[in-house]
Order: C-alpha cells, then structure tokens, then sequence
C-alpha cells in the first residue's frame, strides 16, 4: 500500500487535473468538489450546466413526450428509462431537473407491486430487489416526496438475508447473498437516508458492510479466491454490475471508516494506474446505447479548448483519485 505522501503526489499531478477539467460537465463539478474542493459556487455552477451542454443535454433531449426513454420502463437495455435515469444519477444532474423528477414519477408509479417492491417484469409476480434499490435510489436523489418510498425502504428491509447482504435470486432459492444486488440496496439506502434525513436503517447498512468486507470486496470467504475476474474489471457506467471501484466509490461518498480488510482492493486499484497517471476504461456491457461516453482501452480525446490528452478513462481517473483522497484523510499511519 502506497504511503500517503505517495497518495499527495497522486493526487497532486497538475497534468491529470487539467485533463479531467477538460471533460464534459459531469466531470468537471464533480472535480471540483471532490478533488479540489472548491468554493460551493464554483461547483454549482459547473453542475448546472449538465442539463444545457455534453452527455447530460444530449440524454436530455432524447426523453420522449411521454416521459419516457426508449418508450420503456426497464427494457431495452440500455436506452430504457430506468438506464437512462441511472446514468443521469451518476452523472450528477441536478435534483430539481423537472424532466428526470417526471420520470422518477412514473418509474415509482408504474412499477409498484402489491409487496411493497418494484416489477416491471410480466414473467415474476413479486417485487424484484435490484430494481426496487434502483428506483428508490433515483426517486430519494431527484427528490420524489412521496410515502410509497418509505414502502420500497421496508421491502429491502424485509429481503435482507441472513448473512447480511441481499440476493434478487432469493425468492427462487438462493442462500447466499449477492454482491452485485448488495451494492445496489447500499447506493440505495444511502440516497435514502440522505433525503429523509434518517438513521432507522443503519444496523442493516452495517450488516451489509460486514458482508462486503468479509469477503474482501472480491474474494471467497471460505477458500479466498477470486470471486470473478470481472469484479477486478472498471466500468463506467456499472449499470447493475458489481466492481471493486464501485464498491470503493460508495465507501468514500458514505464515508465509512478504514477498514484492513479493505486492503486487498485498494492494492488492486492503485496497481492499474496507468503511467500517465490516470486509470483505464478496463470493459463496457454490451447492448445497444445511445452514445459512449469514452472506449475500452482507448485515449480519450479532449476538449476543443485543451490539448491534454492522456490514455486513461476520465470517469474512472475521477472515481479513483476521489478514493485515493477518502484513503489519505482515514487511513492511520505506518
């Protein structure tokens, strides 16, 4: 593991900053505020221009009348509303945007089951728990002030499995929880607790937290392997994909304490950093998209007003230096 005077250079390259500065909008506020910390009207000011230029305007402007993407609530993969709305998330859009407030609307109201879950699916007759962490993420972020969420909350509540974690593949039978479904219910009680200023779920956080790390966010706790080489893989967008990036991502933005056995992970990380000093785009999810934000295993390009132009993907340079940073200000010495 790298010292923290390593972790000062890395996060101190003046070169790697000015070509994350040079992306899109939803970088660029988010370097602001993680990175460098700036003044709050900076940040602000950056944010809001996602709606009105780059990846966020050209979603923006595909939503349909209806309020819809793709015409579809969860398919196709990955232009229907519920991708669509997921990327804008983590893009950062602003929480009172009135196009992704409607669609967070009809997501809620069209796929709420008897149970108290969310089903978009014709094929199951109970509320699947990926889905329902993904929509009470996006209805609790764009601030949709309505009790049927506080429903979604309880239905995760309900589904938490004995070892501490959730599984969408429990109602047919599996026993042990999955790292992919807990990563989404995690995003999504976070969001939660942000927008109802609540606490009731933190013994069950706390579980799932101990879930994660007993397996050292990738790896077998009963024989230490490798759970899937997949999980060692950065994405961008993770659509409903586990990885250890992601996984790191949440502990910084929920601020978690260091834990040891998060180290494996960590080490992981650090050793993809690319030369340049940024991180790769390592694999996409096929299936169709509106556009690409970046390319697997390519340079990518900077704006017209720079001329930095390095070999790493922006999103994952960003996610990483962020964790680095949460890494140097609760790590211990020595």
């Amino acid at each position: 593991m790298k010292n923290k005077s390593n972790l000062t250079a890395i996060l101190s390259n003046q070169k790697v900053i000015g070509w994350l500065l040079s992306g899109d909008p939803a970088i660029r506020w988010q370097v602001h505020r993680d990175l460098l910390e700036s003044p709050s009207e900076v940040i602000e000011s950056e944010r809001q221009k996602i709606a009105v230029a780059g990846w966020g305007k050209r979603l923006l402007d595909l939503q349909g009348d209806n309020g819809l993407w793709a015409n579809g609530l969860y398919s196709p993969k990955w232009t229907s509303t519920t991708y669509t709305m997921l990327l804008l998330w983590r893009l950062g859009l602003p929480q009172d945007n009135p196009q992704a407030r409607k669609a967070a609307k009809i997501l809620l109201g069209k796929g709420l089951n008897d149970d108290g879950g969310i089903n978009y699916f014709r094929s199951i007759d109970y509320g699947e728990q990926c889905l329902t962490g993904m929509i009470l993420a996006l209805c609790s972020y764009f601030r949709i002030d309505d009790s049927r969420l506080d429903r979604l909350a309880e239905f995760l509540k309900t589904r938490q499995m004995p070892d501490g974690g959730w599984n969408c593949q429990s109602p047919r039978g599996a026993t042990h929880s999955s790292l992919h479904t807990t990563i989404i219910v995690l995003e999504s009680l976070f969001e939660y607790g942000n927008f109802r200023a609540i606490t009731k779920f933190q013994k069950l956080q706390q579980q799932a937290w101990e879930f994660i790390l007993r397996h050292r966010l990738f790896r077998s706790h009963r024989t230490g392997a490798i759970i899937k080489d997949q999980f060692l893989q950065f994405s961008f967008p993770p659509r409903w994909h586990y990885d250890i990036l992601r996984t790191l991502d949440y502990w910084q933005q929920s601020r978690l304490p260091y834990d040891p056995r998060l180290d494996d992970a960590l080490e992981i990380l650090i050793k993809k950093q690319l030369k340049d000093g940024t991180w790769p785009l390592q694999q996409r999810y096929p299936v169709r998209t509106f556009f690409e934000m970046e390319t697997v295993g390519q340079p990518q390009p900077a704006s017209s007003e720079s001329r930095l132009g390095l070999a790493g993907s922006r999103w994952n340079t960003l996610r990483a230096m962020r964790v680095l940073k949460w890494l140097q200000k609760v790590k211990p010495q020595g």
